[in-house]
């Protein structure tokens, strides 16, 4: 049996407590949080069970090595006198990327990284007269470094490209969301898949995909095509069909309805062949319909989450649409459990509704709000009685 080794998941900011009841729910042991980041304990067919399974994971980290430095020349010696002919082959190839934060003798990652490339083939020139080459694109073996200040980690990269890249998305939109931020404003959102589904603005469709594949309990990477792990000396194929089968005997019927609407039929369209692609055109419908002239049953729940216009690559009044978003939901959808995430702070004000939560977040470098309206008839103090 495998024995248990330390690894580290990757994720965005705030989507740390997220990306820990995942692991733990899955199985892993020793959780610690970091900043963007959770580390945990598991054996080799756990490794391959969270790139997977982690729906809020960008990448699955397997550190070999950590060490301070005291120069340039220190940081390539401790480099090359790591054993990489124990996980790769001569005759093969290699990536290296890095990350630098406040370091005084690194100010370029490009820079450590070409370091770290001449020490591992310094290292396999030396021992055995040959040296494995570089591969941008598809190589064996992909090498992580991260470094702060004086102190390098040294890392293995299992995923290969960011694992949000689940293999479903033949068709993007003006403004798509990331997968990994859908999935967890889907989680943060504490939909329990006991109600009806709306993105009343769906795009490509994302958010309702993640939705679908968390309340179907299915693994988000069961479609992708490749894992970095796959080229590794010690990939175990038998091992990894049968975590597979067990992921696959895991998904579950749904009860309820999840739905998308969008203004445009070409989008709508899109959205189709996503949905398509993931396999879950019986638990998705999406229509053409502007959320502005729809309504809801009266007395069925229903959770809304959605990602609205904020910026100027979408031509609408911004203002007024905001507006119409808190008028539509306040007169439309009564008896509702409303998100949203935009990244126009300012343009919030518009909806003219107090929200239940808010919480700060980011879609990818700007900062966003996710926030929560609890839509009932009547005032608050009808809802609520003394």
């Amino acid at each position: 049996m495998d024995e248990n080794f330390k690894m580290v998941a990757k994720t965005f900011y705030g989507f740390e407590d997220v990306l820990s009841k995942e692991l733990l729910k899955l199985g892993a042991q020793k959780i610690e949080k970091g900043s963007r980041s959770v580390s945990f304990y598991g054996d080799k067919g756990f490794l391959y069970k969270a790139n997977l399974s982690l729906r809020t994971a960008i990448k699955i980290l397997k550190p070999i090595k950590s060490f301070k430095f005291k120069d340039q020349d220190d940081f390539y010696n401790k480099i090359y006198k790591i054993e990489w002919e124990k996980y790769l082959d001569k005759g093969g190839s290699f990536l290296v990327n890095s990350i630098v934060f406040h370091s005084e003798m690194f100010n370029h990652s490009q820079y450590v990284s070409q370091k770290a490339k001449d020490a591992v083939v310094d290292r396999f020139r030396d021992i055995f007269k040959k040296r494995p080459d570089v591969d941008l694109k598809h190589p064996d073996l992909r090498i992580n470094i991260h470094i702060n200040r004086n102190s390098c980690n040294v890392s293995l990269d299992s995923s290969g490209e960011s694992l949000h890249k689940r293999g479903y998305k033949a068709f993007g939109t003006v403004a798509p969301i990331n997968e990994i931020l859908a999935a967890g404003i889907v989680l943060m959102s504490g939909w329990k898949a006991d109600s009806d589904f709306l993105d009343p603005m769906c795009g490509g469709g994302t958010i309702l995909i993640e939705a679908a594949m968390i309340a179907c309990n299915m693994a988000p990477n069961l479609n992708r095509n490749e894992f970095a792990f796959e080229k590794w000396k010690d990939w175990d194929e038998d091992l990894f069909d049968l975590i597979e089968k067990s992921v696959l005997n895991k998904i579950i019927k749904f009860d309820h309805k999840i739905i998308g609407y969008d203004i445009s039929g070409g989008v709508i369209k899109k959205a189709k062949e996503n949905i398509k692609n993931a396999e879950l055109e019986i638990d998705i419908s999406v229509e053409k319909m502007d959320f502005f002239t729809t309504s809801k049953e009266e007395d069925s729940k229903l959770h809304i989450l959605f990602n609205p216009p904020y910026d100027k690559r979408i031509s609408y009044d911004i203002k007024q649409m905001y507006t119409s978003i808190g008028d539509t939901l306040k007169n439309n959808y009564t008896n509702s459990n409303a998100w949203l995430i935009t990244s126009n702070i300012e343009a919030l004000k518009h909806i003219a509704l107090h929200p239940s939560k808010k919480i700060k977040l980011y879609n990818s470098n700007l900062e966003a709000r996710l926030v929560n309206y609890e839509i009932y008839k009547g005032s608050k103090k009808e809802k609520n009685p003394r």
